[in-house]
């Protein structure tokens, strides 16, 4: 796939529920600061990620897309972006931006992610995820960070009811340290490219594109969205207190080479667990899951400013 030209206008999308409505009231500012770049656009604001991708879906092949909000507004119009040569920007401000912290782009600051769009685009790697058996059984997703299963997707469903105060990296922390006090093991199995990575009591696995979750946790570090490779990484038989010690490693990145950790690098991974566990695919919830497969697609994605 090659790189495409430079566009001839560009498609803002905007979720108006992204960062608590913060991306609809952002939008006066950002027209400005479109404006005064002189850069040529049309408003797609839906109230759902279905309608948007229909639309996105639909416009003509040199129109590059402008996504606007967090991880969940980016992953909602991936299926129009992969391996199509579309190329995509990134315009963070909800309250999950992981993928585009990894690219040092802050939230909010509009002005410094549009002058990068002066950047060459890169071309850059996918995730394609399919549910095996679970909740969701049959799905297929594509993603740009990466997903989580265990205990992972309970800190994000936990983190829904956290005090509205906390955001980001906070909330995140916050929902961590009350998921702990509820932490199970569950025996999983993990093949990467059909080799055993691991066969043991788990509480969480991770599988990443990108190298960091909950708005700062550096779950891998190592990772390159551009060497067409999967990331994976599986607790052992950690306890509660093992767990809080391990976050405390992840937040710096200094957990890989830990004996309660197992990490592997391939092109496909599938993970297959004794009972179902919890599972998000960037931050969205997606139910239980019993197996999962997970393939890298290298240089899918064309991404504008990274």
């Amino acid at each position: 796939m090659t790189v495409a030209a430079v566009p001839r206008m560009y498609a803002v999308v905007l979720n108006p529920q992204a960062g608590g409505g913060a991306a609809a009231r952002a939008w006066p500012s950002l027209r400005v600061e479109l404006e005064a770049r002189g850069l040529p656009y049309v408003l797609i604001q839906e109230p759902s990620g279905e309608a948007a991708l229909a639309r996105v879906k639909a416009l003509e092949a040199d129109v590059a897309v402008l996504a606007v909000g967090g991880d969940g507004t980016v992953g909602a119009l991936l299926p129009a972006i992969v391996g199509t040569g579309r190329p995509l920007g990134i315009l963070p401000l909800g309250t999950g931006n992981d993928f585009a912290g990894m690219l040092r782009l802050r939230p909010g600051q509009l002005g410094p992610a549009l002058d990068r769009l002066r950047y060459a685009p890169r071309l850059v790697d996918a995730l394609e995820v399919t549910i095996e058996a679970g909740e969701q059984q049959g799905r297929h997703a594509v993603l740009l960070n990466g997903l989580g299963m265990g205990f992972d997707a309970q800190v994000a469903a936990t983190m829904a009811s956290a005090p509205s105060r906390l955001q980001g990296f906070s909330r995140y922390a916050w929902a961590a340290l009350v998921t702990v006090r509820e932490l199970s093991l569950t025996p999983v199995t993990i093949t990467m490219d059909g080799a055993l990575l691991y066969d043991g009591p788990s509480a969480l696995v991770a599988v990443m594109n990108g190298t960091r979750y909950g708005g700062g946790f550096q779950i891998s570090p190592d990772s390159d969205v551009r060497d067409g490779l999967i990331n994976v990484l599986a607790s052992r038989n950690v306890t509660r207190l093992g767990m809080i010690d391990l976050m405390g490693r992840v937040l710096r990145g200094r957990h890989l080479n830990h004996p309660l950790v197992r990490a592997g690098v391939g092109k496909e991974v599938v993970v297959s667990w004794a009972s179902p566990v919890d599972l998000h695919l960037d931050g969205d919830l997606a139910g239980k899951v019993l197996r999962l497969r997970a393939r890298v697609l290298p240089a899918s994605v064309t991404l504008l400013n990274a």
